[in-house]
């Protein structure tokens, strides 16, 4: 024992004299432990036993149930609406009856500060329903929040894409639309599903995403609406909108496969040309290539295809052009300089192919400069010279102008809006 004081006494004297030689600049990097090593197995153990005891304060299903039925038997229904509420007295009288049920865990959800979250009506009543659904996500929200950090390896706080296709893996079980996958298609599922959290949350591109952005991001909350309806209750529409339905993930990967003609894994830009029927135009799919596809380490030093995860965040950005993301994604394709904003002359040239092809269509003469002036009447720049990507956010319409700029398709429905908003009227009456 004596010899071990002396030796921990010399370390840390040591480590005295060294921070002492250094001045004031504070330590910012500690190497993590090497995998095998005592204190890596330490911090596992303490992260293992940590997130145990975590998932045990969790209300489980029959605490749920059991509190909906405390709330529903101790509330008062309001004769006008006829909905369930409480005031703050039944609020607490129900926290006593509920921590006698069900124990401590449940006490937490029972804060005057959470009372104070909800709408309450002229008597300061709150309803029950709302109530409970916020206990219902804070606890799913808390559960997934675990789950994640048992697979973040190196407990960063982060997940990396085999990290996230696991956590995706574990959920299909236990979501209504997917049990009944293939099992030979349970890991392109994955591959699909997780390239859209990292679409969302990982703009910077640095392969990993944050797990608390994940759990904020309206990515989960669209997974986990696979887990509370059955396939056949759902329409193919919504089948198709939602990117994490089997519908859908296979609808996508069919796409890739009938693109790829050559069958080699990846696509060329002739190939990609074939996207939506061909209506893209040539230079957007050339600057595609240029700002988001990977330059390949075989067949040459020129050669460039398309990889399966490049072609996941095209679609993305495609089908989700409205959102920051992917508005983003298609302004990088759009500055053909680099510059970070559009000239008159950057609208010119990108136009010039949706025009070519809209008179290939059999479609009116129009006038590429007319065109040019309304999508500057509808940006409003805050440079009246150039369009910048702050720009196209802030007016609220930058995913139909891109796809006025990038393909035949979006400028023709945005030409005929009036009549599509007609139709659509229309249906909604018949419907």
């Amino acid at each position: 024992e004596l010899e071990t004081k002396r030796i921990l006494l010399e370390i840390f004297k040591e480590r005295q004299r060294k921070s002492a030689e250094a001045g004031s600049i504070p330590s910012f990097y500690k190497k993590k432990p090497e995998d095998g090593s005592i204190s890596n197995r330490v911090q596992r153990l303490a992260k293992y036993r940590f997130l145990k005891k975590q998932s045990e304060l969790l209300l489980n299903a029959d605490d749920l149930d059991a509190m909906w039925v405390c709330l529903r038997e101790n509330c008062v229904i309001d004769d006008a609406t006829g909905a369930e509420k409480m005031n703050y007295e039944d609020f607490c009288h129900i926290a006593t009856v509920c921590t006698e049920q069900i124990g401590q865990k449940c006490k937490r959800f029972f804060s005057p500060s959470n009372f104070m979250k909800f709408e309450k009506d002229d008597s300061g009543r709150i309803a029950i329903l709302p109530f409970y659904l916020y206990v219902m996500r804070t606890v799913s929200l808390t559960q997934a929040r675990i789950d994640m950090s048992e697979l973040d390896e190196d407990s960063d706080g982060f997940l990396q894409p085999h990290e996230m296709e696991a956590y995706i893996r574990g959920l299909i079980p236990n979501l209504a639309q997917l049990r009944d996958m293939p099992s030979a298609f349970v890991q392109m599922y994955c591959r699909i599903a997780a390239r859209k959290f990292f679409f969302f949350c990982d703009p910077h591109r640095r392969g990993k995403a944050c797990i608390k952005k994940v759990l904020l991001s309206n990515c989960l909350q669209e997974l986990m609406e696979l887990h509370q309806e059955s396939e056949e209750e759902v329409t193919d529409t919504e089948q198709a909108e939602n990117w994490f339905s089997l519908t859908s993930a296979q609808r996508i990967c069919d796409m890739f496969l009938a693109l790829d003609k050559d069958t080699n894994g990846t696509l060329s830009k002739q190939e990609l040309k074939e996207y939506a029927d061909g209506t893209l135009t040539e230079i957007f799919v050339e600057r595609v290539f240029d700002e988001h596809v990977r330059r390949s380490k075989v067949g040459g030093g020129n050669s460039r295809e398309m990889d399966f995860e490049s072609f996941l965040d095209f679609v993305l950005a495609l089908e989700n052009k409205d959102t920051p993301e992917g508005l983003t994604y298609l302004f990088r394709c759009l500055d053909l300089n680099g510059r970070g904003f559009l000239t008159t002359a950057d609208i010119h040239t990108l136009f010039r192919d949706v025009h070519q092809k809209w008179i290939e269509g059999g479609n009116y003469e129009l006038c590429i400069e007319d065109v040019r002036d309304e999508i500057w009447d509808m940006v409003k720049p805050a440079d009246p010279l150039r369009i910048a990507l702050a720009d196209l956010l802030s007016c609220k319409q930058g995913g139909t102008i891109a796809s006025m700029l990038i393909d035949v398709r979006g400028f023709w429905a945005h030409d005929n809006r009036e009549n599509l908003l007609q139709e659509e009227e229309e249906q909604v009456e018949e419907a």
